[in-house]
């Protein structure tokens, strides 16, 4: 018997009346060296449990492969630091997650094939599904609680009245997990709207509901659609996510805290989406497409009661008074905001130009025409293609389909313009000054769609190039992926030499180091540069951009170690000063109105 179960109206746990009060923490989100802090500060606040999704495509990157479990990835790891804390967890595996994150979870090796019906039960995704439940299971059936261990609930896909309606998919993975194992309570979630609902649900499984407010209809509609069982918000939104060149969003904590309130009067169980929001380092970001391709940011900081640096927020307190009306609230102090580094300054005093030294960072493969990212076999990071000019002159270089998602054009090294997929650009005027003359273009996946029909769109070139009408051909196409454990960025890959005086427009690896007396959280502030990708010590803290809204990198602590520490930068486009800034203050860009 599931140690979870339900009544008419509610859950037990062990036989005993219990509510779920827990909140979002993803692991993969936050360095492994603060997964207890941030579940202690989650007990502190009053949850009972936390939740977590599964990202498939990076524990699975490779189809053949074994599933990735360490370092960030070490869910068993999660779990058991969960259940030490005394919280209980609700396991959310996929397959599709959505998350703001690359691709909503699905790895790119499946994504990549056009004729595989995502979402469906396909055969061919239902088999991969089936491999990927296979590795992932086994390791973690330890930690569910028929084993003792704190796993109480397992989701079944993710918002799926929202994609789908075929019910056979749903059933296919209810009886995966079971067949596998998992005796937990199952539940599904979907917006509390009445046609998702039914799309998304399950007969014989729990149906929750995602929503930020309007509490009252919200749980009238999960009721119209099950009579009976406990009333549940698995996605309480306390905050919201942003987008390159987007306002910072937040939400009133006097707001959120009154909904809560409504919530837990109403005797429903409840989910904070998220309780600590974390990053997304490297190149983990997600993208949304309605009327056009939007990347998120770095931070996932989400106006969370729980910073994205750790600390408790005045929400923390307001949330955690209204838990307290409703469920007993650890009677321990809150924990004081966490150390900062002191302001430190960063001389960059070596550069490595990306574009002659590109033979080092990836393996070249020839093509008649450009191949996508997909074709090279690539998840994510940057991709680039070189050919030559047939005739010198003015022309018009047209991209057949566009890029994806951002490309950067050169002629002879010297920089010509940039194209977006967000803007639908797909045509460059250009200069060539001579016959043969080296055409290059970079190209930066800003991050995988990660919910509705766009999930999987390709990736770099997405279709022939042409010169006033002439089709360019013999491609020399190079996947630059940047995101392996040996991050190519130090003298063994590229060699820096010192920066000089010479301003330069083009891509450019630069490199300083600094000092560090005793580790704590900070904030890389980039002041005159314009785009990019930071590592702090070989870790990626993810992508910077002027176009804002955020402002600042999250530095964990962790990351950091006494004494001498490196930065590098791969910088796109230029910067009015060699320096950067360690700082002990974030921004994450001005509030919405």
């Amino acid at each position: 018997m599931p140690a979870l179960t339900t009544t008419s109206d509610g859950f037990l746990l062990h036989g005993e009346p219990f509510r779920i009060v827990s909140g979002a923490l993803h692991y993969f989100r936050v360095h492994p060296d603060q997964w207890a802090d941030r579940l202690r500060k989650a007990r502190l606040m009053g949850l009972n449990t936390v939740e977590t999704y599964v990202p498939w495509n990076l524990h699975q990157p490779d189809p053949e492969g074994p599933l990735v479990l360490d370092g960030l990835l070490d869910l068993p790891r999660y779990l058991r630091l969960a259940g030490e804390e005394g919280l209980r967890v609700l396991l959310r595996p996929g397959p599709f997650i959505c998350a703001e994150w690359d691709g909503g979870g699905l790895p790119a090796w499946l994504t990549a094939d056009p004729d595989i019906r995502l979402r469906s039960s396909d055969p061919r995704f239902t088999a991969a599904v089936d491999r990927y439940l296979d590795l992932l299971l086994p390791p973690l059936l330890p930690h569910f609680a028929a084993s003792g261990g704190p796993v109480v609930a397992v989701q079944v896909e993710n918002e799926y009245g929202a994609y789908g309606d075929d019910t056979a998919y749903l059933k296919h993975l209810a009886g995966a997990l079971r067949s596998r194992g998992v005796e937990e309570l199952l539940f599904t979630c979907d917006q509390a709207d009445p046609a998702h609902l039914a799309a998304g649900s399950l007969p014989g499984v729990l149906a929750t509901g995602t929503f930020g407010g309007k509490i009252e209809q919200s749980l009238a509609r999960l009721r119209a659609h099950q009579a009976e069982g406990p009333l549940m918000c698995t996605e309480f939104w306390v905050g919201w996510f942003d987008h390159w060149g987007g306002p910072h969003h937040a939400r009133d904590a006097a707001d959120a805290a009154a909904d809560l309130d409504r919530l837990l009067s109403a005797g429903a169980s409840v989910n904070l989406y998220m309780f600590h929001g974390g990053t997304n380092f490297g190149f983990t970001n997600g993208a949304n497409h309605q009327h056009a391709y939007a990347p998120t940011v770095t931070s996932y900081d989400y106006d969370a009661p729980l910073t994205e640096w750790g600390d408790p927020s005045p929400k923390y307190h307001a949330l955690r008074e209204v838990i307290a009306r409703h469920e007993p609230v650890p009677d321990e102090p809150v924990p004081a905001p966490g150390a900062k580094l002191p302001p430190t300054e960063v001389v960059m005093g070596l550069r490595a130009p990306l574009l002659p030294h590109a033979d080092a960072l990836g393996t070249a493969v020839r093509a008649e025409n450009p191949l996508t990212m997909q074709a090279l076999g690539q998840r994510a990071g940057f991709a680039l293609y070189r050919t030559s000019l047939p005739r010198p002159g003015d022309g018009l270089l047209h991209f057949a389909g566009g890029v994806g998602d951002r490309a950067q054009v050169f002629v002879d090294g010297a920089p010509a313009g940039v194209l977006e997929r967000e803007r639908h650009e797909e045509t460059l005027p250009v200069r060539v000054p001579r016959p043969g003359a080296v055409l290059e273009v970079l190209v930066e996946n800003m991050g995988g769609v990660n919910y509705g029909p766009h999930i999987g769109t390709p990736k770099g070139l997405l279709g022939p190039v042409s010169l006033d009408g002439t089709v360019l051909r013999d491609w020399e196409c190079r996947p630059l992926p940047l995101d392996g454990p040996d991050v190519p960025h130090g003298p063994e890959a590229v060699p820096f030499a010192p920066s000089g005086q010479a301003a330069s427009a083009v891509p450019a690896f630069h490199r300083g180091t600094f000092e560090v007396a005793v580790p704590a959280d900070a904030f890389l502030a980039l002041p005159g540069w314009t785009k990019g990708h930071a590592w702090v010590n070989g870790f990626a803290l993810g992508r910077y951009w002027n176009r804002g809204p955020q402002r600042t990198l999250y530095v964990p602590a962790p990351v950091l170690r006494p004494g001498a520490n490196d930065l590098v930068l791969l910088e796109l486009h230029g910067t009015t000063a060699a320096r950067a800034l360690l700082t002990d203050t974030p921004d994450l860009g001005p509030v919405n109105p």
